[in-house]
């Protein structure tokens, strides 16, 4: 299996970690009265969902 098969496969596997984290987050941050924590824990998912994409960037831009 090579490197880039391996990166699709795990693409999937963030976006869907990274979806769920960010739900939680803003849910959270809709039924707390502080919401910084909330917007906070949807960023962090945020971030996981889209390290696959930065990911390609960086390779792509090595090149």
């Amino acid at each position: 299996m090579n490197p880039q098969d391996m990166l699709e496969a795990a693409t999937l596997v963030f976006n869907l970690i990274g979806m769920v984290v960010c739900l939680v987050g803003l849910t959270l941050a809709q039924k707390m009265s502080r919401r910084w924590p909330g917007y906070v824990i949807a960023v962090i998912g945020f971030q996981i969902a889209t390290m696959p994409l930065f990911y390609q960037l960086v390779l792509m831009l090595r090149q």
